[in-house]
């Protein structure tokens, strides 16, 4: 299975899971895997999400919330420095996992492990995300 198909399995299961765990998933999908291509916004909402989620206790929908707010302003958000190594778990990996709060945890396990691979950027998102938290 391709690294892509297995992110639209994991996208498919996460649309109908409680707190828009959709929203996790996308997040750390992009964080993952982003280029030197990958638009500037498109990392820092997918940071922030994580940030949000697992360091201020957020779901889904919080997180939404954030980034429709994060939307609204027009600036130009920062370029992030890719980390060479964002983590080895994978949407694979979620799939390995039994349906359900199995599933769910792998997910969590997920975001967590790429979120900790942008280590060196953590204190620009915490400042842009507790800016739009309100």
């Amino acid at each position: 299975m391709t690294h892509s198909s297995a992110y639209d399995e994991v996208y498919v299961y996460a649309m109908d899971r409680p707190g828009f765990l959709l929203q996790h998933v996308a997040d750390a999908q992009v964080a993952q895997c982003a280029t030197d291509e990958t638009k500037p916004i498109a990392l820092v909402f997918s940071l922030v999400g994580l940030y949000l989620h697992l360091e201020r206790g957020m779901t889904g929908h919080e997180v939404q919330g954030v980034h429709a707010r994060m939307g609204r302003d027009r600036r130009r958000w920062s370029k992030i420095v890719l980390p060479e190594w964002r983590g080895t778990f994978t949407a694979a990996d979620v799939l390995e996992a039994t349906l359900g709060q199995e599933r769910d945890e792998a997910i969590e396990s997920w975001c967590r492990e790429v979120w900790a691979s942008y280590s060196g950027s953590w204190d620009v998102i915490a400042t842009i995300a507790d800016h739009y938290r309100g």
